[in-house]
């Protein structure tokens, strides 16, 4: 089942995903091979435009937090 989010006023893709996410690094360009026809709307969505979202992106493969103390 694929999830869809609609755009808000004046929102980026970018802005899209982070709200979703809370991040965009490797997830914008999945977005984008969802969703081609966003190529021609420039960079700011119009208001309601549904956005097929890619899946989360997997927890475990993110970087462990930097310790700065032992």
């Amino acid at each position: 089942m694929k999830r869809v989010t609609h755009a808000h006023q004046g929102e980026t893709l970018d802005a899209l995903l982070y709200r979703v996410y809370g991040k965009t690094a490797d997830i914008t360009e999945q977005a984008l091979q969802l969703n081609p026809h966003l190529v021609n709307q420039g960079p700011i969505l119009r208001e309601g435009t549904p956005v097929t979202l890619p899946p989360p992106p997997d927890a475990r493969a993110t970087k462990p937090p930097l310790q700065l103390w032992n």
